[in-house]
């Protein structure tokens, strides 16, 4: 059985997975502090995640680190 290793993306491609990383990053810090919820993806299915998550998806917690 051979092992495949995934492509390394190019340095312009690298930059854009940067961004959108940072971006991400930024945006679901700024609505744990306000207090908001956010919808991500986990185990195949959609959850909410934060205090104030709709009780019609799966909720949890997420660590203040």
């Amino acid at each position: 059985m051979s092992v495949q290793t995934p492509p390394t993306p190019s340095q312009e491609t690298q930059v854009i997975l940067d961004c959108l990383r940072q971006a991400v990053t930024k945006t679901l810090d700024r609505k744990r502090r306000l207090g908001q919820y956010a919808v991500l993806w986990s185990g195949g299915a959609p959850i909410a995640v934060g205090e104030d998550a709709p009780v019609q998806l799966t909720t949890r917690t997420v660590s203040q680190d």
